[in-house]
């Protein structure tokens, strides 16, 4: 995908699919196909893989590697495929270009998890993933302790695409969007629907989405309304959706996985349990709970 094409496809959605396992725990690459393929069918803009609602971190490198290519083959050239990639910068390297060389369109690089991490040092290391492979990158922030003009560094260098902007301080973000006005920055925001309108207001443009796997049709309803300025319609289908979003932070975000695939569960799929150190399964009263959200949503006529 040429670079001009890629930056209009990071101002949609970044739908992140979900990893379906079999009974021995093992990715199963036939049914994660077919939930690949129904968030392309649906017109999701981007499709990453291997982001965090894809279990990333519970993933070796070689199944993140496998992901990918399950992902790429699924796709069939209908949505952008953005690789994630992390870990250690070599292996951020690694998985980088192993997703160029399976034909992924860009990648995204997971903030740095190191307890130690310098801020700078973590723009750093954005950088190095991005200098190091062929592919445009987008840089997942997911922490408020990088200051504005570090930032804007990280958002305005030439092999940085995007930034996938995962922190609820608004201020920052407002302050980021101001600090780089008419550069080519792209702010994405990497709080899902709930938070895209507000985003929006303050100069974000597209967000990421974990309600892709379950209900697709919503998601593109929000981005539809936003990219019209009808932030009557946003808010009215982000209400629809609120309490399944307010789920899954349960637990310090511990069950944002578990309730898509338990989502998915409902509607038929096995996908297997989450694995650790995510919540493995919800309790009978919030999945009861759940069945009832994903029954109200068939009945609402707001999609």
């Amino acid at each position: 995908m040429e670079l001009k094409a890629y930056r209009r496809v990071l101002h949609g959605i970044s739908g992140v699919h979900a990893t379906a396992y079999d009974s021995a725990g093992e990715i199963d690459a036939a049914l994660t196909a077919r939930i690949v393929d129904g968030i392309a069918a649906a017109g999701i803009h981007n499709i990453v893989t291997g982001g965090n609602t894809g279990e990333f971190y519970s993933l070796t490198v070689d199944e993140v590697i496998r992901l990918q290519s399950i992902a790429i083959e699924a796709n069939a050239g209908r949505s952008a495929i953005t690789a994630a990639a992390g870990r250690s910068l070599r292996d951020a390297i690694a998985i980088a270009r192993a997703a160029k060389a399976a034909g992924a369109d860009g990648v995204m690089v997971h903030h740095p998890l190191d307890p130690f991490a310098a801020p700078h040092g973590q723009v750093d290391y954005f950088i190095g993933v991005a200098e190091a492979i062929e592919l445009p990158v987008v840089a997942y922030v997911r922490s408020d302790a990088i200051a504005v003009d570090e930032l804007a560094r990280l958002a305005t260098h030439p092999r940085i695409l995007g930034v996938k902007f995962a922190s609820q301080n608004t201020l920052l973000f407002a302050d980021c969007a101001r600090a780089t006005k008419g550069s080519d920055a792209i702010w994405i925001c990497g709080l899902a629907e709930t938070w895209a309108l507000p985003f929006y207001a303050l100069g974000g443009k597209g967000f990421t989405s974990g309600l892709v796997n379950v209900a697709p049709a919503r998601s593109m309803a929000v981005w539809t309304a936003l990219e019209a300025g009808d932030y009557a319609r946003a808010r009215a289908i982000v209400d629809s959706i609120a309490e399944f979003e307010t789920m899954r932070t349960q637990y310090r975000n511990g069950a944002n996985v578990t309730v898509v695939k338990e989502a998915l569960q409902i509607r038929g799929l096995a996908m297997g349990a989450v694995r650790l150190p995510g919540l493995t399964r919800l309790d009978p009263a919030d999945r009861a709970r759940l069945h009832q959200l994903l029954t109200g949503w068939e009945n609402d006529g707001l999609v």
